[in-house]
């Protein structure tokens, strides 16, 4: 028997179940999302999983279930189901969907803190930790900054400057494999029944880590390459995996490209510590890019505003209206098309 407990299941969900058509079935929490079909953990033990028509026909390729999803399911066979409903997603973790400008894709859901994974090396990029903390920002999804390989020699100064419009805002760790006590240290901050997603990039050590947390190798890393010093990870898969008396990790493939999919501006404001020089700006719409009296751009050049971070705002604030503006143009062609069919059938009754 499995505490579903343990894999974050509370009152709220229980009640929210209670409002669905398949209410008298199991249900269960995603555990590995595969091209056809998902692993599902139940109170009553683990099951392969796939979509009912209304499911696979009736929704997009969007609105089906991702690592984390809890669902309805019907048995049908010894570890065998199929998916018959999903509860309404919390807390997700969005990216935007490859090739596309406008559909954003989910990679995990009912998170409660996103831990950012950054090696100390050649992969450490302070820029790539603003997109994600835009990212979860949305959400209400707690963001920890993890930096790996401290072992490996850093200048701790220099790395905590350029970190600094940032680590007021959200705990940042320094953990090593060859420091158990990091480890430990970073273990504390996971609760029973939370659930953390890991992001970033490959050669962070994402895998390697969530082995060393649960004390045991619960994920596959390949060997470390000489030439790069990375670990290559054997699996693409979104996996999710249960600590001892802890909470739920769920790592995520390597991530080369996390567009935006957040349109609220505010938010990184906030995450640039931008927001305060805003608001003083000669005029009410300034833009911060050419305007006279601008406060903003005077900050940049005073040195009270990286100017790294400043073109950094420019470029996701770009990224965020075009991804706003893409979606609203698709609702209105949706929009339109639809209209047009429903006066089409109107035009063949009369």
């Amino acid at each position: 028997m499995n505490n579903l407990q343990l894999y974050g299941w509370n009152e709220g969900l229980f009640q929210q179940k209670q409002h669905s058509n398949f209410k008298d079935f199991l249900h269960g929490r995603v555990t590995v999302t595969h091209k056809t079909c998902y692993e599902v953990v139940a109170e009553d033990g683990f099951y392969t999983c796939e979509l009912a028509g209304n499911m696979l026909y009736g929704k997009s390729s969007s609105e089906y279930p991702c690592t984390g999803d809890w669902i309805i399911f019907q048995p049908i066979d010894t570890g065998k189901g199929i998916v018959l409903d999903l509860l309404p997603r919390q807390k997700t973790l969005y990216r935007l969907k490859s090739g596309t400008v406008s559909e954003r894709q989910a990679i995990a859901s009912f998170i409660d803190k996103a831990f950012i994974v950054q090696s100390l090396d050649e992969n450490f990029n302070v820029r790539r930790i603003e997109r994600f903390m835009l990212q979860t920002a949305d959400e209400g999804i707690q963001p920890v900054l993890v930096l790996t390989k401290t072992d490996l020699g850093f200048n701790r100064e220099e790395t905590e400057k350029v970190l600094k419009h940032i680590s007021g805002k959200i705990p940042v760790f320094y953990a090593s494999m060859e420091s158990e006590e990091s480890i430990a240290l970073l273990r504390t901050f996971i609760s029973q029944g939370e659930t953390i997603v890991f992001t970033g990039m490959s050669g962070v050590g994402k895998s390697t880590l969530i082995n060393a947390l649960c004390g045991q190798e619960v994920l596959q890393t390949g060997i470390i390459s000489d030439s790069t010093g990375k670990g290559r990870h054997t699996s693409t898969r979104r996996e999710m995996v249960l600590m001892a008396n802890s909470g739920v990790l769920i790592d995520t493939p390597d991530v080369k490209l996390f567009g935006v999919t957040n349109d609220n501006v505010d938010n990184l404001s906030e995450i640039l510590d931008i927001s305060d020089y805003e608001g003083k700006c000669r005029f009410n719409d300034c833009q911060h890019v050419n305007e006279k009296g601008c406060v903003v751009i005077e900050a940049v050049e005073n040195g009270e505003i990286e100017r790294g971070v400043y073109e950094n705002y420019l470029k996701l604030r770009r990224e965020a209206w075009h991804y706003t503006a893409s979606v609203y143009e698709k609702r209105k062609q949706e929009r339109s098309f639809t209209k047009m069919v429903k006066n089409f059938y109107k035009d063949k009754r009369e």
